[in-house]
Order: structure tokens, then sequence, then C-alpha cells
């Protein structure tokens, strides 16, 4: 979705590009209101045209909404604006775990630091029933300060004998994955 830079979404004002991926962009910008930096993801034109795809994305935003934990990325904000769906976060200073090994070496201390705030995010999860199914060094973030964040819930799943209900345009979102479905990183 070329050109978005200086355009607006809802109170959101887009300053750059911070990166792209097979779903869509994601854009550095501003909350308008509260006058703070953020992350805002967009899903992409072709993808967008993708009733599925457009559940799945506020299915993500919804998931992550229940879960407050300082390992996990914060979302703020969920909509749409002319046809554009967007999610915004908290703005990141950092690089992903990929990143950071890229080159040299990490530490026992720090794999073992990393590894601990993880599985904190992940258990913090995995009590509210959303199992994320795509932990990968590119979905964990490591901030300039060395807080560990993860990122993308974009293919979570959740369990339903203990995951409150989320509805996701008045259908169930068990529905949107099934057995046998592919997803994530191979």
């Amino acid at each position: 979705m070329p050109g978005l830079e200086g355009k607006t979404l809802g109170r959101y004002e887009i300053v750059d590009l911070l990166g792209a991926g097979g779903m869509g962009e994601v854009y550095r910008g501003r909350d308008s209101q509260l006058g703070r930096p953020v992350a805002i993801k967009v899903i992409s034109g072709k993808v967008a045209q993708s009733r599925r795809t457009i559940e799945r994305f506020e299915r993500e935003a919804k998931t992550v909404a229940q879960l407050s934990h300082p390992n996990i990325l914060d979302i703020h904000d969920y909509g749409s604006d002319d046809g554009i769906f967007y999610a915004v976060t908290e703005l990141l200073d950092g690089t992903d775990l990929r990143q950071r090994m890229r080159g040299s070496f990490l530490p026992l201390s720090k794999a073992v630091e990393i590894g601990v705030a993880v599985a904190n995010g992940l258990a913090a999860a995995h009590t509210k029933g959303i199992v994320h199914r795509d932990i990968k060094p590119e979905n964990i973030f490591i901030t300039s300060t060395g807080h560990v964040k993860i990122l993308d819930f974009g293919i979570a799943g959740l369990r339903e004998d203990e995951a409150p209900e989320v509805e996701v345009s008045n259908a169930r979102t068990e529905s949107l994955t099934s057995t046998g479905d592919v997803l994530g990183t191979i």
C-alpha cells in the first residue's frame, strides 16, 4: 500500500514505513489525540480483499487486547478507515532476535534471560487460553533497553476449553482455522 506516509487513519498520522511482510506493512505513526508515537500495522491492499484475512486481522487485535503483560506487545486500537484495516500498537525501538543473533554471539546468560521472558509472556497468554503458534526469532523483539516483547499473534489459536468467547464479525474465531491448516513459518 504505497503512499500512506503523511496520511491519517482515524486519529493516527502515518510518519514512515518501518517494514513490510506478507500480510501488510508496519508504519511509524503518531496518535494525534494523545500525542504519542505508535506503530500502525496495515493489511496490504490485495490481501485486504479477503474476508477471512480481515477476520484474522481483527481476531489478532482482539486476542492481543486480552493480554496485558510486560513481555507481550501492547495494542492500543484497531479499526478501518476508507477500506484500510489497521491495528495500532506501542512503538518499540530495537531489533528482533534474528537480527540480534546475526553476526554476533549471544551470551548464555542473555539467551536464558530472553528465554525466561518469552516463557513468561507465553504463560500469560496460555492462562487466557491463547496459543501463539508462530514463535520464532523474528517474532521476539529486543528493545534498545534490553526488554523482551513477543510480537505477531496473527495466527494465535484460542483454546476452546479455557478461552473466553471472542466475536469476530458474528462468527466464532475457532472457525477461522481448520484441522490440517498450515499456518505460520514452516
